[in-house]
């Protein structure tokens, strides 16, 4: 707040219409597809009823029962091609390979690499990220976006699980502590590249350089990436369970994105016209 009781102009909601509506140049609020146009006064419609926060909440809910559909469609589709032995035959190959590298002090970095990745280390890392977000920026946004984001991925990770109930790995084959859940879809991978994502967009919208926004977004992949080869590594997962966590995950932040796009064209739009003097509308 300044002195006068007034957010500054890079907080709150003047900061998100004024600062995160544009990236690289490209205005987040134009749509430029018929979808997307529909989409936009969809989500005016119904931020007219219920506020500026239930278009973003109801278009997230919208859009994770897409993504379990669109996970259910993929496992499905996954299945098929492990029975034909297709992706799934680089599982064998990539895990003897991993295998051949092992050593106990490569062993131990990993494990402790991948526990930042687990149920414990990744959400006090998201919720460290979102607190800090979210103060400085005096908006619940960060919150909901990164709430939205980490919730959506367990729940697709703990529904695919008993769902396709994939065997991992031997346990001759792993190194401990082991896992005893099912193997399709990595979790660690899943969660990994949504959070990183999420993360990486958030701070995204508010970098001037591209320079930055590129290290941002390399950053993020890498570590996306890496912990997603680290349970393979391991082998507490198959190469082609990551995969499908990648591709799962990329499309549930897809939907993140999207949800967040349609509030900041919702908030734009009525900034717009409240700042409009009465002679010129």
């Amino acid at each position: 707040m300044t002195t006068e009781g007034k957010e500054a102009p890079e907080q709150g909601v003047p900061g998100e219409v004024s600062q995160d509506r544009f990236i690289a140049g490209q205005d987040l609020t134009r749509w430029k597809t018929p979808v997307g146009r529909t989409l936009a006064r969809g989500a005016e419609g119904v931020t007219k009823l219920l506020g500026p926060y239930a278009a973003l909440i109801i278009t997230l809910v919208v859009g994770l029962a897409v993504a379990l559909s669109l996970a259910w469609v993929f496992g499905e589709v996954y299945e098929s091609v492990t029975e034909a032995d297709g992706v799934a035959g680089l599982d064998h190959p990539v895990l003897d390979a991993a295998k051949s590298v092992r050593s106990p002090a490569v062993d131990a970095a990993v494990t402790a690499y991948t526990n930042i990745g687990g149920t414990v280390g990744m959400p006090i890392i998201a919720v460290g990220i979102m607190i800090f977000l979210a103060t400085k920026r005096r908006s619940w946004t960060p919150v909901i976006l990164m709430l939205a984001a980490g919730l959506g991925s367990l729940v697709i990770t703990i529904l695919g699980k008993p769902i396709f109930g994939r065997t991992r790995p031997d346990l001759a084959d792993a190194i401990p502590p082991y896992e005893h859940s099912a193997s399709f879809p990595s979790g660690h991978s899943l969660n990994s590249i949504v959070i990183a994502g999420i993360v990486a967009y958030l701070i995204i919208l508010r970098l001037k350089t591209v320079r930055a926004r590129v290290i941002t977004v390399t950053l993020a992949a890498v570590f996306a990436i890496t912990m997603g080869l680290s349970r393979v590594y391991l082998g507490h997962h198959w190469l082609t369970d990551v995969l499908a966590a990648w591709a799962i995950g990329i499309a549930w932040l897809a939907v993140v994105i999207t949800a967040h796009r349609l509030y900041l064209t919702v908030r734009a739009r009525h900034h717009a016209s409240a700042t409009t003097a009465p002679g010129e509308r």
